[in-house]
Formats: structure tokens, sequence, C-alpha cells
């Protein structure tokens, strides 16, 4: 069983009561999907790629979980973090397992018990949960974010540092009704009422503590808690585990028998833009370059053309776009590197269709594996390389995980 660590996080009635007040409050001015409570639980998404869920869960147990595009490090961590080892059953494993399939899974905390719990990783292995529900993990943050709502959100003029005072005495009144259940139109009003600047929907508002539980008279939405564990796909390798094993897979193999391409204007173009931007201004030039649809990048190495100011690399990849064009075949495929190097009166080029070549350099930086399924996808079956099998993204998962049966 992997270890689980328990974490001092507020208790879910106190996260869910400052998660209701802030969808009150933004859905008074309009914006009922940012910060929301539905049937389904508690929702944050911040339209960015950035989101956050708080699940309560019948008998007194809750999940929280969430992800953020640039902080959740543990989704591409190496090695790779099964952020549901050893989770319970309880657990809603069907949209938790969704979002861990799609690599968008950045943490699941726990509770029961009495307290919060996740698998153990390390502290410096950021999750995301600050930078997406931070506004909820405490008082300070939530008066804050509720006084954003009146003065960023609404865009309200500040009256002077008493009124910034007085925000945050009506945010702590109704963070305090939240707690209580007692969210009113007082409560609100006292946040919201000094807005002119936009219309401001009281009943909306009220609408939404309602749906949270956190008006007199409500109920709170809890959910059944699930009845086991699935089987699921676990991940063995990190992203980049991965992408290694196929580079150093290419760096094996051997290039597959085709025909030469036929000599085209586009190569002659080439050529005479790499013999011009010569360093040593005596023709002689290196153009190295790896080239697959929507991602090109050149090699540096000695003889490398001169970037002059105005025209730059970027005619560089345009001449190798219209180059790799001209040479495609519908059977064969695309090359997917590229050596040319020129003289004052020739040159010589090499092509690597299925093979990594030693002229690449070391496996450190490679294709991205989705553009490499792309490039094998349009070959003939006949043409495609043996490492093109461990693209499938598979092939970083456990095949047939037993299921947990939880704690």
């Amino acid at each position: 069983m992997t270890e689980r660590t328990t974490v001092d996080l507020a208790g879910p009635a106190v996260l869910w009561g400052r998660w209701g007040v802030l969808g009150a409050a933004l859905a008074a001015l309009g914006h009922d999907d940012v910060w929301w409570i539905d049937a389904d639980g508690a929702h944050h998404d911040d339209h960015g790629g950035n989101w956050g869920r708080l699940v309560l869960v019948a008998d007194d147990r809750a999940v929280l979980f969430g992800y953020d595009h640039e902080y959740s490090d543990t989704v591409d961590a190496s090695p790779p973090i099964d952020l549901l080892a050893g989770a319970p059953a309880w657990l809603p494993w069907a949209e938790l397992v969704r979002h861990a399939d799609d690599d968008q899974l950045g943490y699941v905390y726990w509770h029961e018990h009495g307290d919060w719990h996740r698998v153990r990783y390390p502290d410096r292995v950021a999750d995301g949960l600050p930078q997406t529900v931070g506004a909820v993990l405490d008082t300070d943050r939530a008066r804050r974010e509720l006084a954003e709502v009146v003065f960023e959100w609404a865009g309200h003029d500040v009256d002077g540092e008493s009124e910034r005072v007085d925000v945050a005495t009506h945010a702590d009144r109704l963070l305090a009704a939240a707690a209580g259940h007692a969210v009113d139109a007082a409560a609100l009003t006292g946040l919201l009422g000094r807005v002119r600047s936009v219309p401001v929907d009281l009943d909306a508002a009220l609408a939404s503590a309602a749906r949270a539980g956190l008006t007199p008279g409500t109920v709170v939405p809890v959910v059944p808690g699930n009845a086991e564990v699935p089987h699921r796909r676990v991940r063995k390798l990190s992203e980049t585990q991965h992408e290694r094993l196929v580079w150093a897979a290419m760096g094996e193999a051997d290039e597959l028998p085709r025909p030469e391409p036929a000599g085209t204007g586009a190569l002659a173009a080439l050529v005479d833009w790499a013999r011009l931007r010569a360093p040593g201004a005596d023709g002689r030039s290196s153009v190295v370059v790896e080239a697959l649809d929507g991602a090109m990048r050149q090699i540096p190495g000695e003889f490398r053309p001169v970037d002059r100011p105005g025209d730059g690399f970027r005619d560089l990849f345009t001449l190798v776009e219209e180059l790799r064009a001209a040479e495609a075949d519908a059977r064969h495929g695309r090359w997917i590197f590229l050596r040319l190097a020129t003289t004052p009166d020739g040159f010589s080029v090499e092509r690597r269709y299925d093979s990594w070549p030693d002229w690449m350099g070391p496996w450190d930086s490679g294709p991205w594996l989705s553009h490499l399924r792309t490039e094998m996808r349009s070959r003939a079956a006949e043409f495609r390389p043996p490492w093109t099998a461990l693209l499938d993204p598979n092939v970083a998962y456990l095949p047939t995980p037993p299921a947990d049966p939880g704690r």
C-alpha cells in the first residue's frame, strides 16, 4: 500500500462555506461559472485550464481535487506519482480516473475520521492546490477574495481606507453567516449593496447560496460514497521517461529502404540560403534540423549559418517546411531529421525518416510524441519503423492494474 500523509487543512464544512459565499457574491454580478456549487459538489474554474473541486460525501467524508496547468508538477513528475494509490473506495472514482487519464489531475486530498490525507510526495513537488483553490484555504485569503469581488470584479471605486475596512468587516460577517448556514439578503447587501458600477442581482446570489445549503432551511448537497475501487490505468512512465524510451529506440533503428527524393527547386532554394549565410563568407555552412508538422528546431553546430538582421532564422524554417512538403510521399512518409552541408560550389544532404542519427546529438531533447504519432499515422504501415509501437500512450501505463480495496 502506498504511504499516505496527513495534511493540515481547514475542515470540509469551512471550505464549503467560503466556496459558497464566493460563488454567491460572483453570481450577484452575473458570474456564476467561476466559483459555484450544485448537486455534484463545489466547482472552481478560472477558464484558463485551471480548476478545483470539493465534494462532500456521506458519513462526514469529503474529497478535494483539481489541477493547475502551470503548477501541478505532480502530473509529469519522474518517477510518476500515482495520486490515487491506496485511496479509499468511497471517492468519486469515475471523475478522478477520467482526469488522471487526461493527465489533468494535480492533487487529491480526502477527508475522513477528522483529518485530511493524500498520497505522500515531497513538499517541493508542487501540486497546484494553493494556486487553484487558495481563496478558500484560509480566512484572510477568503476575505481578500470577497473584497476583490467588490473592487475588481464589480469595479467599485474605493472611498478611502475606511471603506476597505468596512468591506473587510462585511466579508467577515458573510463568512460567519455561511458557517452558521444563515446567509440572507442582509448579509449579502452589507457586502454588495454599495456597488453602483454594475447591476447587482441579490436574488441570484441568494439562489446560489441556497444551492450550497448556506441559507436558513436549506440542505447541503452530499453525494453517496462509491462502493468499490475500479480497475484503472496507472502511469508507470512519466512523459519524459516515455519520450526517452522512444528516442533511444530511434537511436537503435535502421532506415527502411525507400527511393531517394527527386531534386526540387525547394532544395536548391535552401542550398542557396545556407551558402549565402556561411559564417566564414566562404560558402561553407551546415544546417541540421528536426522537422515535424507544427514543430521545427535547428541544432547548433560548427558552420551554422549566420543570422542577419531583418531576415533571421524564420526564413530557414519556411524553406525547410517547403522542402519537406515537396519531398513528401504518401506511402513512404516524410523525413524527420535533415543535415545539409554546403561548399562554394557544391552541397551534400542527408535525411532520416526512421532513426535518430548521431549528428543530431544525444537524446536529451527530441520530437514530441504527439508529433511523431501524427507523422507515423500518415505513412503506409510497411513504412512505419518498429519503434512506432512505443508511441502508443498505453505503453506508459500498467495495462491491467489490480483493483485496490482501499481502507
